[in-house]
């Protein structure tokens, strides 16, 4: 139970989510949807194995990269590391490491995947929840940022000098 105070959970903030309670609860069910969902593709694509081997290829890389993005964040963050969007009173603003490409790696790692994933798969269903967490993870990381400029004054400049979820791009 002290993990759970360490990375800032109150039983006052599972009443009125005050730390982002809600958002962690809404990230599980999303994450488990996502892999629950049943694999459908519209057509049974009759892919030459060239084009297999060729779409299993990019869904590593993008595995690969989510892996490195998740890992490397998690380490990055250090003593910083809590699943709230709330930052830890005893947190630091990172900026070093896979946060100097971008702001939010782990949420950038859980994209990726869903999008190895779903490329991996060619599944519909699959391709709509990757759809639906870079929707979820960009309003998250909105309302994480609200929190980070209030805690962090330099955070604005940071801010305006990487990108949010994907590197170079946005």
């Amino acid at each position: 139970m002290k993990l759970w105070s360490d990375w800032g959970f109150s039983r006052t903030g599972w009443r009125n989510s005050q730390r982002g309670e809600y958002w962690v609860v809404a990230q599980a069910l999303l994450i488990t949807g996502f892999v629950l969902l049943p694999v459908y593709r519209p057509l049974e694509l009759a892919l030459s194995p060239a084009w297999l081997y060729f779409s299993w290829a990019i869904a590593g890389i993008l595995g690969v990269g989510a892996i490195a993005f998740f890992i490397k964040g998690i380490l990055d963050l250090g003593n910083s590391l809590t699943p709230l969007p709330y930052p830890r009173e005893d947190g630091q603003l990172v900026q070093t490491g896979v946060y100097a490409i971008v702001r939010h790696p782990l949420y950038s790692g859980l994209i990726l995947a869903a999008l190895g994933w779903t490329v991996f798969q060619f599944s519909l269903p699959h391709l709509v929840g990757a759809l639906m967490f870079v929707l979820f993870f960009d309003a998250k990381a909105a309302r994480e940022e609200n929190w980070l400029m209030q805690k962090y004054p330099d955070y604005a400049t940071y801010r305006q000098t990487v990108k949010k979820l994907i590197p170079w791009l946005y």
